[in-house]
């Protein structure tokens, strides 16, 4: 039973970040990384029942926005493709590169949240020096990595991957150098979650557009990203020992962290996914195309700028409660869905099975919330423990390499597949 409520508070967690990412599939890019991500933070505040928590929820969400949106310019769209192959080598490409990945969208979403939760007032963490060096290891590592070895992932794609992987060893190396564990630790397992969920992901799409499954097949691969990615933030959260720091947030950072979730994010989503231009593109041959483009816009538009106003003066005093956590998640995340609804034409009476799973998935997970019957882990730890990760590592490649080997003999070929490497 120990075992069970465990998990749940992992599910909570695990479901909320993965509704969000399959949402994230219609806009896509940092921004739509960013939204889904910071719902994985709050969804970590909302089952933590840590009270010292609660005043930190809004850093924690700006912390893994900015942590799982970064890897928001990684190029993927080519890499999918090698999974689709119909030989070995390729399909093992794509599902290990997958795995790189994802492994960098967790690593830098799971190691800021990490840092958010690890800071004090004796021990407060060295933002700009932190942030500063992960500038400097991202062009270093790209200019190395790709400029001068030529090692590519995805040409004639971005090879943007290269800068988050130096961000990345920067972060974890300035972690090491703060004796930051407990975030090193919520890095690494969030990291190994995104990369297997990735991999996984590709491999439940291509099994299910080979069996012509009737379904949006790349909306699950993103579920499944999602699902596992915030299983692993959770997990190592749960499992590590972290600081009690009774020190309120200053009222100034919260509303400054705050306006960016509430107002920047929307903002850049609606620009870049639901204006009237862009609707028009999207929505494509249908019945009064302007008119449903113009409904369209002008209801988001009316609804971001009522939920921003409603969360700006719920959350305007910085002192929270879990009440005021679980009110920001469930809005933020309703909002991230109804969104998705519109960009796919619901004016139009278009009503597609995955998005209608959304709104079911939002359900469990209130329902779950409601039962808050989860516990934390009864043995946290602080321990680096390499070895163990090394196992794990290991035994996810030889998952994956065994995925690899079912996938490319599950079919003789599928549309958008591509080689990498020549085969007779």
């Amino acid at each position: 039973m120990k075992i069970s409520n465990q998990i749940l508070g992992i599910l909570i967690v695990a479901m909320s970040l993965a509704t969000a990412w399959a949402i994230r599939g219609q806009f896509g890019h940092e921004q739509g990384a960013a939204w889904a991500g910071a719902i994985g933070g709050l969804a970590l505040v909302l089952v933590s029942k840590r009270k010292d928590w609660y005043d930190k929820m809004v850093l924690v969400a700006l912390a893994s926005a900015l942590g799982w949106g970064a890897g928001g310019m990684i190029s993927y769209g080519i890499v999918v493709g090698y999974g689709r192959a119909d030989n070995f080598i390729n399909v093992f490409y794509g599902l290990g590169m997958l795995f790189v990945i994802g492994s960098l969208f967790g690593l830098l979403g799971g190691g800021l949240v990490g840092m958010v939760l690890d800071s004090t007032a004796k021990k407060k963490v060295k933002w700009g020096a932190l942030i500063s060096e992960m500038v400097a290891g991202g062009l270093i590592c790209y200019f190395f990595l790709v400029e001068q070895i030529g090692i590519k992932m995805t040409p004639p794609r971005s090879e943007a991957w290269a800068f988050i992987f130096g961000a990345g060893l920067a972060m974890l190396w300035h972690m090491a150098r703060e004796n930051r564990n407990s975030p090193i630790r919520t890095a690494i397992f969030s990291a190994l979650g995104g990369g297997f969920g990735f991999a996984f992901g590709n491999f439940l799409q291509v099994i299910g557009n080979t069996m012509e499954i009737p379904f949006n097949m790349w909306n699950v691969m993103e579920y499944s990203i999602g699902f596992f990615g915030g299983s692993g933030m959770a997990y190592g959260v749960f499992s590590s020992k972290w600081p009690i720091d009774e020190t309120k947030v200053k009222n100034w950072t919260n509303r400054a962290a705050l306006f960016v979730l509430v107002v920047f994010i929307p903002l850049i989503v609606y620009r870049e996914s639901l204006s009237y231009e862009h609707l028009i593109r999207r929505l494509g041959e249908i019945a009064s195309l302007e008119s449903v483009a113009l409904t369209s816009t002008t209801f988001v538009a009316i609804l971001l700028v009522v939920v921003a106003v409603l969360l700006l003066w719920k959350l305007s005093d910085g002192r929270y409660k879990k009440k005021d956590v679980a009110f920001f998640l469930f809005v933020y995340l309703s909002t991230y869905a109804i969104l998705s609804f519109v960009v796919k034409g619901v004016f139009a009476g278009n009503m597609d099975l995955n998005h209608q799973l959304y709104v079911v998935n939002i359900v469990l997970i209130f329902a779950i919330f409601k039962k808050g019957r989860w516990t934390w882990f009864e043995s946290v730890s602080e321990k680096v423990n390499i070895k163990k990760w090394t196992i794990l590592f290991v035994t996810i490649v030889v998952i994956i390499a065994i995925l690899s080997l079912i996938a490319a003999n599950f079919h003789d070929g599928l549309h958008g597949a591509h080689n990498r490497f020549p085969v007779d």
